[in-house]
């Protein structure tokens, strides 16, 4: 139990330092190559979030291509 409190504090300080951490060192790169990185970094993100709603939705739609029954009727008239 003590063990799986250890590494969870360990996570959560190496996770506080990254981020904690890369906002120190953009504040002090030079504005053209912090403005590039975050506009790069910002495309990046919308992308990829685009891409996993997009596959989520995909794979809730029903594929009709590879139903083999075709013309079932549910009997209710």
């Amino acid at each position: 139990m003590a063990r799986r409190g250890y590494k969870g504090r360990i996570v959560r300080l190496a996770a506080a330092l990254a981020i904690g951490g890369s906002a120190f060192n953009l504040s002090g790169c030079d504005p053209l190559v912090r403005d590039t990185f975050l506009t790069g970094l910002e495309a990046t993100t919308n992308a990829l979030t685009d891409t996993l709603v997009t596959a989520f939705f995909i794979s809730l739609q029903d594929d009709d291509s590879t139903s083999d029954v075709t013309g079932l009727t549910t009997g209710i008239q």
